[in-house]
């Protein structure tokens, strides 16, 4: 059941700037509402109303809508007019298409002084015989009914016979009345059977087929039945059932979220976008390149790129893109970058090391060079290349100390120079490979 409420009619008042204490004019048609409340107490200052299209039975608090000059309850299940006797400005009524069988209520509208137009066409009472005469001669205020504008000849003879005219319309009044009940009674009936087998309905209803379901469907619009509120309130009730199993039915079930790191810490490689992706390495710059094939025309405020050490990971409109590296790189020192051509997203990560965790210089292993003069000794030593191992783990000091052995001493300089001379005179001169060369001074 649909309730008029304070926010559906502040809705409906943007041309009033959602203020309804001043609202003059509102439109709360195709509402589905089925009663009439609070807008004698929100809207004062109401002029025209419209309520048609909806389920609203029975007309009721309006009687303070003492400006309200046009009310429309078209297409709704009201079947006596009533309650309308305070609207003193009202000049327009339509009721068009309700379910009015009790003609005889509208001798209450004599109160409305300024009301010159009904419209009372596809009610029971405007099959009674005689009914236009009665409506005319009950209501002289009346210049237009039905859209039919009331002549003042039409006036003068629906007055002639006018005691025989009401006998008439009250017979079939009553037998409208009684008909009604019946009515009532067997839609009572039939609702307590709907009841009685929802039970069964609810048992039934996981194995029923497409095919049950459609000439469940044919039989409830193919199926003959009276034109009443309560048939127009289950076709109402059938529709919104119907509309609410087909909302369910689209409803998308939310998807789980995707595992990006295992619960090991294990990144997994995901492309939730499906895109085109090469990944490369150059060796001149020692880094990684990662293109992405991002859509051309799609904004880069759409993307969000995060690099790690070991992976990389780019959101593309919500969706993930991520692939683990082969190797170990610089997140500080990457760069992101988009063509303005083509759209993709060129990653360029630097490596942080080789594979094996440092980089290396080959080194040739030292070999005991002769000390020699002779030009082929030099040339040779010349083409031998010394290459040296940097390793930024280890750190290598040269041991100046350790060329020259130290020797402990007292004797002081002079006495060192003076012993120093008799060793190198007292040379042993057996030796075969020693020539004294005359032209040699002595050593001092």
């Amino acid at each position: 059941m649909v309730y008029i409420t304070e926010d559906m009619v502040r809705r409906r008042a943007e041309h009033n700037e959602s203020e309804i204490f001043s609202l003059e004019e509102v439109s709360l048609h195709q509402q589905d509402i089925e009663k009439i409340e609070h807008l004698d107490t929100w809207c004062r200052e109401l002029k025209i109303l419209y309520l048609q299209n909806n389920l609203i039975g029975r007309m009721e608090n309006l009687s303070r809508l003492k400006k309200l000059q046009y009310l429309n309850l078209a297409l709704n299940n009201i079947e006596v007019i009533e309650n309308l006797e305070g609207c003193e400005s009202l000049q327009k009524l339509d009721l068009t298409v309700n379910f009015i069988g009790r003609l005889s209520s509208v001798e209450t509208l004599r109160h409305n002084l300024h009301l010159r137009e009904l419209f009372l066409v596809g009610n029971p009472c405007a099959e009674f015989q005689g009914y236009r005469q009665y409506v005319v001669t009950s209501l002289p205020q009346l210049k237009w009914l039905d859209g039919t504008k009331i002549s003042r000849s039409e006036r003068i003879g629906a007055s002639q016979g006018l005691e025989e005219v009401r006998r008439r319309v009250w017979v079939q009044e009553e037998e409208y009345l009684k008909r009604r009940k019946e009515e009532k009674e067997e839609a009572e009936r039939k609702g307590a059977g709907e009841d009685g087998g929802n039970e069964d309905d609810a048992r039934n209803a996981a194995v029923c087929s497409e095919e049950d379901e459609e000439q469940h469907e044919k039989e409830f619009w193919h199926t003959p039945c009276s034109f009443t509120p309560e048939s127009r309130l289950e076709a109402h009730r059938h529709l919104e059932e119907k509309r609410r199993a087909k909302e369910k039915s689209m409803v998308k079930t939310e998807k789980p979220l995707r595992t990006l790191i295992t619960v090991d810490g294990r990144v997994l490689n995901v492309n939730e976008p499906k895109l085109d992706f090469s990944l490369t390495e150059d060796e001149d710059n020692n880094s990684i390149i990662l293109d992405l094939s991002v859509y051309r025309h799609m904004d880069s405020s759409l993307l969000d790129v995060d690099i790690q050490p070991t992976f990389a990971r780019v959101s593309v409109r919500g969706k993930m893109f991520q692939m683990v590296l082969p190797v170990e790189v610089r997140p500080d020192s990457s760069t992101a970058l988009r063509s303005q051509t083509t759209g993709h997203l060129l990653l360029t990560m630097p490596r942080v090391h080789t594979a094996e965790g440092e980089i290396k210089v080959t080194r040739t292993t030292p070999r005991p060079i002769r000390r020699s003069h002779s030009p082929e000794d030099r040339e040779r030593r010349n083409k031998v290349l010394e290459r040296l191992e940097v390793n930024p783990s280890k750190h290598w000091a040269l041991a100046l100390g350790s060329i020259v052995p130290h020797q402990e001493t007292t004797e002081g300089p002079l006495e060192a120079s003076r012993s120093a001379a008799p060793t190198a005179a007292g040379r042993d001169t057996s030796s075969e490979e020693f020539v004294d060369d005359p032209d040699v001074p002595p050593l001092v």
